[in-house]
This record gives structure tokens, C-alpha cells and sequence, in this order.
């Protein structure tokens, strides 16, 4: 991926959402995780792994021709969390719950990310925002879904 490429999508998103959050790039996340992006609430700043997204993107598409689409969805749900004014009472909450209602706050906080992120990518189809967003969210549906069982 272009360096001014992402460079232009983070400015783009970072004016639209309003975001004072820190972003900064990497190409893996630790671990070897296939973990897109990641916020952290105390740093308020957004880490975007462009390898581990060009992965995700063939993975789930059968290409990479859509990567920068891909991308900006992605970095749009981690803004989606930096915006999140519930993030940190969810954050404590989930410190204390047990299982099942841990469960329950991991899926709202995505949740609650996702909502918030998707007014800043409305230039990109429906459609494939919404292949992302439920395979973002199956993990975690299928956890409170298993609990409810």
C-alpha cells in the first residue's frame, strides 16, 4: 500500500469524524493476530496494520484490487471506537463482568463503533461496508449467541 495513499484516507477520515486521535501506521499487528487496526482508549490512538489488511481484504474478496476501500472501512470503525463516549464505562464495565456479560459489552462496544463510523464512509458502497461489518461482528455475535443457548 502507497504511504501517500493512507496518508490521504487518515486525513480524510480524521476531518470528516472530527477525531483529535492519534493515528499511526504499522504493517503487522504483534502477535501475528489478523487484527486490522486497534485503539487504545488511554492513548487515544488508532494503530492501522496495512499488511494484516491487505490479508483480511484477499481473504474476504478473493483480491486486493478494493484494499484502500478495505482500509478506510477499517480505520472509519477504530475512529467509530475514539469516538465511543460510552467506550469508557464499557471499558470498566468489561473489567468487571463475568463471562456472559463480558460477552455482551465486547459486542456493544463494536457495536457502538461501528455505528458511529459508518456517517464517515458513506461514499463507499453499502454493500461491501456490510461484508466487512458482519464479519467484524460474527465472533462476537456468535459468543453472545452460544451464551443465550
Amino acid at each position: 500500500m502507497e504511504k501517500a495513499a493512507i496518508n490521504q484516507i487518515v486525513s480524510e477520515l480524521l476531518l470528516r469524524s472530527g477525531s483529535s486521535a492519534a493515528v499511526t501506521i504499522e504493517t503487522y499487528f504483534p502477535g501475528g493476530r489478523l487484527i486490522g487496526g486497534k485503539y487504545s482508549l488511554n492513548a487515544h490512538c488508532i494503530t492501522m496494520y496495512t499488511e494484516v489488511i491487505k490479508q483480511q481484504c484477499q481473504q474476504l474478496f478473493g483480491s486486493s484490487e478494493r484494499v484502500y476501500d478495505y482500509f478506510k472501512v477499517v480505520l472509519a470503525h477504530e475512529l467509530g471506537h475514539a469516538a465511543d463516549v460510552y467506550l469508557a464505562s464499557l471499558s470498566r464495565e468489561l473489567d468487571l463482568a463475568d463471562d456472559v456479560q463480558s460477552r455482551q459489552i465486547a459486542l456493544r462496544i463494536e457495536e457502538n463503533a461501528w455505528e458511529n463510523g459508518l456517517k464517515w464512509i458513506e461514499d463507499i458502497e453499502p454493500g461491501f461496508i456490510n461484508i466487512i461489518l458482519e464479519q467484524s461482528l460474527a465472533a462476537y455475535r456468535q459468543d453472545v449467541q452460544y451464551e443465550s443457548a
